[in-house]
């Protein structure tokens, strides 16, 4: 926490993106850093209002610096980055559900890709010397189904039009960075992040499988699970934005940076967090008791059934490593769900967040 302080205390930082799970995580972060947040994103989608309005409650955002707006909208993303004048981006707004991008594949292609060039462009512009982390997902890469852990020169693809956005996001950045960022000195440094399936308290976005198994529990009913052999690199959320904050510290410090050809980092667990996502509803059962079923065989689109990221280049370059284990991450995930489910209020559910920061941290 100090050294982290160290770098973001009294800094101006955007987080796009900041009504989502990642991102009002993130805000509340930064926020108890003692840096001065703006947020740029649609209104909360869904269940999603309830973690956000238990952030700004604890006073991550003043009313001048919640911004509203769509990527897509270039003029309006352009005035709230001249307006922030940030000293750091980071960029976590996207369309980011794998099954809806089968029902709205053009939006999930501009939201992704064309509103990060947006980004990209309206920094450059107006405020040229920011450090900028773009987070997109480990579902960059061609999956080839193989236990090979995908490294950061592997190749990109995607099966699906959400994996596909993001490795073009991907190149979108990489495009951008080396054309216009690395190109003089006065522009600030740029990099992806590649994160993997994280886990946490307050996540309600449909079809994600901790969501899914939290509301079938609220209702008393067991949970239909489509891949239950499907094995995901899983993280708590405090992990995965500690890696994306890591990343920002070693970009603002320009020596190391400037001097690096690396601008890709993938943040996963260590292989022992490496689960099916049966094993993962199992866990999840041991903290709040009920059932789960075997929907598999069903006629669903096509999902990976083996993805897992190498994490060897942020250990290595950045220093960065996974604190939590899956258990713990399972409990802490779990805990927040059941407190709040039994009536804790908001400002119980912040002490919550406080002390999970607080204890990764040490």
């Amino acid at each position: 926490m100090k050294s982290l302080s160290e770098t973001f205390a009294g800094k101006r930082i955007l987080v796009t993106g900041h009504t989502g799970f990642k991102g009002a995580w993130l805000s509340h972060w930064l926020a108890r850093l003692g840096a001065v947040v703006h947020g740029y994103a649609l209104a909360p989608d869904g269940g999603q209002s309830e973690l956000f309005e238990i952030v700004r409650e604890g006073g991550a955002f003043g009313t001048d610096r919640d911004h509203r707006g769509s990527l897509l909208s270039r003029s309006e993303l352009t005035a709230v980055v001249a307006m922030a004048c940030p000293d750091f981006v980071f960029h976590l707004a996207a369309q980011p559900l794998v099954r809806r991008s089968y029902d709205e594949p053009i939006n999930t292609l501009a939201t992704n890709v064309l509103g990060t060039g947006h980004l990209l462009e309206a920094i450059r512009q107006v405020a040229p010397n920011a450090v900028v982390v773009v987070v997109t997902s480990d579902k960059c890469y061609e999956n080839r189904e193989w236990t090979y852990a995908y490294r950061e020169t592997d190749r990109l693809g995607g099966h699906d039009v959400y994996s596909a956005s993001k490795a073009a996001t991907e190149l979108v950045v990489s495009s951008w960075r080396r054309s216009f960022f690395d190109a003089e000195e006065r522009f600030g440094r740029v990099a992806t992040a590649r994160g993997g399936n994280v886990v946490g308290g307050g996540d309600y976005a449909e079809n994600r499988i901790v969501p899914d198994l939290v509301r079938a529990l609220g209702r008393g009913d067991a949970l239909g699970v489509r891949s239950p052999n499907a094995t995901r690199p899983w993280q708590h959320v405090l992990d995965c934005l500690s890696g994306y904050l890591s990343l920002g510290r070693w970009l603002a410090e320009e020596k190391a940076a400037a001097t690096s050809q690396h601008r890709a980092f993938n943040f996963g667990p260590s292989g022992e967090s490496e689960r099916s996502v049966g094993e993962l509803v199992t866990e999840c059962l041991i903290h709040w008791p009920g059932e789960w079923q075997d929907l598999s065989g069903g006629d669903a689109p096509h999902e990976a059934s083996r993805l897992a990221v190498s994490i060897d280049l942020a250990r290595s370059i950045l220093g960065w490593r996974p604190t939590w284990s899956f258990s713990q991450a399972v409990a802490e995930t779990m805990v927040w769900y059941r407190k709040r489910h039994q009536g804790a209020s908001f400002t119980e559910i912040r002490s919550l967040m406080d002390c999970q920061i607080e204890n990764f941290a040490a």
